[in-house]
């Protein structure tokens, strides 16, 4: 049974880090594109980063370039999203996904993890 779980989010004040995580259940990390979206109150989804399946690839939004790092551990089986100099529209629900390709209707989600940044 495939299984995402997102984790790390919280309070964090502007300027401040998180890194959140994504823990893949039933199938290999590596093997999969994984994508990150959010989604803000009353907004729409929107994609954050995607790295492709066969890691020769990684999509960044242009709100995140050079803010966020995505990364992925095959020995935890485990996604990662880095983000740093964080900022108050950065907050909002933060899912996982994962897909054989990146798109925006991505085969599996995890519950998301909610990242507010507020001083």
């Amino acid at each position: 049974q495939v299984q995402l779980v997102e984790s790390g989010g919280g309070l964090v004040q502007p300027g401040g880090s998180l890194r959140l995580s994504c823990t893949v259940s039933g199938f290999t990390v590596d093997y999969y594109a994984i994508g990150w979206f959010r989604q803000a109150p009353g907004k729409v989804r929107d994609a954050v980063s995607c790295i492709s399946a066969n890691s020769t690839s990684t999509y960044y939004a242009d709100s995140v370039k050079g803010r966020f790092t995505a990364s992925r551990d095959k020995i935890t089986n485990t996604a990662y999203l880095q983000m740093d100099s964080l900022r108050s529209e950065d907050s909002a629900v933060y899912y996982c996904a994962a897909d054989p390709a990146c798109t925006d209707g991505m085969d599996y989600w995890g519950k998301g993890t909610l990242v507010t940044v507020s001083s």
